[in-house]
């Protein structure tokens, strides 16, 4: 009997952990604000990694037509539209960082590394570079209620 109970315990305790991780890489879920507060982006988690989209933009057309990624070099892709962009890709959780992603900038066409830290639960500490990570630019992004 005591057998059981010791296996029972163990299960419930494993159980709760792998459900507290979860929940803690899961964290960044749901949608955030830039810095600027011009463009809403949704992450989500797809295929074990987290990725992000931009889901809305207070000015979202230019002209008259829906704005397009014109900043971008490869010139196949300049008249794709921000609006649904994904810019976030294949983030991955490693205690309090999401990291091994990519952020594409749509104001300057380029794409960095990207750190993901969460300050506190509603702001997020996003960090773009080049090379090592101590060189590049960390913003804060929002969450959106």
């Amino acid at each position: 009997m005591k057998k059981y109970i010791l296996i029972f315990t163990f299960l419930f305790i494993s159980g709760i952990t792998m459900s507290a991780f979860s929940q803690a890489a899961d964290a960044i879920v749901g949608k955030w604000y830039n810095t600027e507060k011009d463009a809403q982006v949704e992450i989500f988690k797809e295929g074990g990694k987290y990725h992000g989209k931009i889901v809305w933009l207070q000015d979202p057309t230019e002209n008259g037509k829906p704005k397009t990624d014109k900043n971008n070099s490869d010139k196949s892709k300049k008249t794709r539209p921000i609006m649904g962009m994904k810019l976030l890709t294949d983030f991955e959780h490693n205690g309090s960082t999401w990291e091994n992603g990519t952020i594409y900038d749509p104001k300057n066409g380029k794409t960095y590394s990207c750190i993901i830290k969460k300050k506190d639960n509603k702001t997020l500490e996003v960090r773009g570079y080049v090379g090592i990570s101590l060189i590049g630019r960390t913003v804060e992004w929002t969450k959106a209620e």
